[in-house]
């Protein structure tokens, strides 16, 4: 007798999801990959154009930043038995006017977040990529801005490791905080080779 696939389920449902239907410029296009076995969960912010296009997850300039950082090749990256992805919000929002994206709807993160995140049995470490991220997953452990919580990487090991966001945007910032490059980077390296080693 086949046993009931909850994560499975679940999924299907994240995927037909249509809450925010008439909000969203491009129409819904939930984009989230996940698997009972994998160790590794990285919360993004939400898709962008390309991502909504393709329906892969950072599948653009920012996933390619993001795989250098974690050192990871496509295929590891995109094999859902050992990498979950799980954006704060699984649509992409639209452009904000000011420039770039807006935020991730609100309606997103309180309605999957807490159904999946708790199916995804075999997650390890938990990337937090972003400010959105991390205020929902830190919550009141979160620092005063994304660098001094960034910079308090250790501090919220083993269960999560906050990170910047891998866009170009945050170019200037990566050039002000070269601690990020020599400290973090090094270990969260390590810790990912050893999770994908066991996987």
């Amino acid at each position: 007798m086949k046993q009931p696939d909850r994560l499975g389920d679940a999924l299907e449902q994240a995927r037909a999801c249509r809450l925010c239907a008439d909000q969203l410029p491009l129409g819904p296009r939930p984009v989230v990959q996940a698997s009972t076995t994998a160790s590794l969960l990285i919360v993004g912010q939400a898709p962008g154009t390309k991502v909504h296009e393709s329906g892969l997850p950072f599948n653009d300039a920012s996933g390619d930043r993001l795989r250098d950082w974690l050192q990871v090749d496509r295929d590891t990256f995109y094999d859902a038995e050992r990498i979950a992805i799980m954006p704060m919000g699984l649509c992409y929002p639209g452009r904000d006017p000011r420039g770039g994206d807006r935020p991730p709807m609100k309606i997103c993160a309180p309605t999957w977040h807490p159904l999946l995140r708790p199916l995804m049995t075999s997650v390890a470490l938990t990337l937090l990529v972003g400010s959105y991220a991390q205020a929902w997953y830190l919550a009141e452990r979160r620092a005063r801005s994304l660098t001094e919580t960034v910079r308090n990487w250790r501090g919220y090991l083993p269960e999560f490791l906050p990170l910047p966001h891998p866009s170009w945007r945050n170019t200037a910032w990566l050039k002000r905080n070269t601690w990020f490059a020599e400290e973090l980077l090094p270990d969260l390296r390590a810790r990912v080779r050893r999770l994908l080693a066991m996987s």
